[in-house]
């Protein structure tokens, strides 16, 4: 592996010291190697259209929100990532600041690395009003979440799966991950950890208001559609999606999202030996959630 391109967080990579550190030590070992910036707040993202189409690895510094903003981006374009964590908790994360040379020296190798298939979601919903309707479909890596918005009310949300009608969650909002996500979010608000390579959906309400919901895992082909149901007309009811965090559009009272596995996946390169249940225990130790 020789061909190489680094996305940056400015914000987590004071003046790109790091990516330039690792951008001189791949040329100075016979690699080839670009680089830009990746702003996620206040400004836009990164170009894609200036990688080149022949990179082999896609490194990214930054941390968990980073490499899921990458990885939404560059879904199409079939190349791994790897992430250098100079956040926080890094989960998606393979290799943290002091380990990064060392790592990059092993994929210059061409050894001792692995890529995983990772599942996205994809989530569809209409746009818009009076006659200006734009259907929109987005994915996400970890999650798409249905959450409310500028009300503290709950809500509720009428959950079909493949047109069967499952529930209706009275709560804050609905979480649907994948086996990638299921560490993230839905975890937090009490759902499953999942195996990053399985192939399922994993549904998790968000402070429901009932002793009995919990989260409902689903097969990977399953079609979840979440319409938001009016409960007061007199109140403003809107719902805030978001994927992976990222805040895309808003449902009102008798609008829906329909949300499924996408076609395509991100491919995370792996370097490590260590096991998924030997990496969970490692990072619940290390951050005590």
């Amino acid at each position: 592996m020789k061909r190489f391109y680094i996305i940056a967080n400015l914000l987590r990579d004071n003046q790109l010291q790091l990516t330039k550190e690792i951008h001189q030590f791949i040329l100075e070992h016979g690699g080839s190697c670009g680089y830009q910036a990746n702003r996620e707040h206040g400004g836009s993202s990164f170009d894609a259209s200036l990688i080149p189409k022949d990179t082999e690895c896609i490194l990214v510094v930054g941390g968990d929100g980073t490499l899921l903003q990458v990885a939404r981006k560059m879904a199409e374009w079939d190349m791994p990532l790897i992430g250098i964590n100079t956040g926080h908790v890094g989960y998606l994360c393979e290799l943290e600041k002091n380990t990064a040379l060392q790592g990059v020296s092993r994929l210059l190798a061409g050894n001792h690395y692995t890529i995983e298939d990772r599942m996205l979601l994809s989530g569809s919903y209409v746009s818009g009003k009076n006659g200006n309707e734009e259907r929109i479909e987005r994915i996400a890596l970890n999650d798409i979440v249905i959450h409310r918005s500028k009300m503290l009310q709950v809500v509720n949300l009428n959950i079909s799966v493949n047109g069967e009608y499952l529930n209706t969650y009275s709560a804050d909002g609905i979480i649907i991950a994948t086996p990638t996500g299921s560490t993230a979010y839905s975890m937090s608000a009490g759902g499953p950890i999942v195996d990053p390579k399985a192939n399922l959906l994993v549904v998790t309400p968000i402070c429901p208001h009932t002793l009995n919901s919990k989260s409902i895992v689903l097969g990977a082909e399953a079609e979840i559609t979440i319409e938001v149901e009016t409960r007061n007309s007199e109140q403003e009811e809107k719902m805030e999606i978001s994927f992976d965090g990222d805040p895309m559009g808003i449902l009102s009272p008798g609008e829906r999202i329909v949300v499924k596995k996408a076609q395509g996946c991100t491919k995370i390169l792996k370097l490590g030996s260590l096991s998924f249940l030997q990496r969970l225990r490692k990072k619940l130790q290390e951050c005590n959630w």
